[in-house]
């Protein structure tokens, strides 16, 4: 399956939409903490500074959801690279794929998207969290080219954090 033939909805989602996707596919996780919780709120914050949301369909079903989150300054903490732009990385957010779909490559698609998108605005470097055990996740991360620089505990528990310069 190919992100290209899905529908990309990436301005004015549906937060209510997203949400239901991100339940749906946490709820039937076998480690739900490993994607944590987003409290609708906390997805208005995160688009009022200049995140994105992107949304996939197949028809009316969401297939997959990845999410840009400008790392800014704060991130100097959890990441501890000199030298580099802060402002100029982003993070890329809760990576899933409804159960329905999984197999398809999807994720690896979004990855590179998501690496495209970067560049076009400017961005040099992109980062993110997993968790150690998420071994599905972090093999697809290190295969888009991020390398894990640190581990640290956050509220929603342990995570390895993986960087790269785009």
């Amino acid at each position: 399956m190919k992100l290209s033939d899905l529908k990309e909805v990436s301005n004015n989602v549906n937060l209510d939409e997203y949400l239901w996707l991100y339940n749906y596919v946490r709820d039937n996780m076998e480690h739900p903490e490993w994607l944590g919780e987003i409290p609708k709120e906390g997805l208005q914050e995160m688009l009022d500074i200049g995140g994105k949301i992107w949304i996939y369909y197949e028809g009316d079903i969401p297939v997959c959801s990845i999410m840009f989150i400008p790392s800014g300054e704060d991130a100097k903490n959890d990441l501890e690279i000199e030298g580099i732009d802060y402002n100029l990385m982003g993070d890329i957010g809760p990576v899933f794929v409804n159960f329905d779909y999984l197999g398809n490559g999807l994720m690896m698609q979004m990855l590179e998207m998501f690496d495209e998108y970067l560049r076009s605005i400017g961005y040099k470097y992109s980062m993110t969290t997993v968790h150690p055990d998420n071994i599905y996740c972090a093999r697809n991360i290190i295969k888009n080219g991020l390398e894990k620089v640190s581990q640290k505990t956050f509220k929603r528990g342990i995570r390895n954090i993986y960087f790269k310069e785009l």
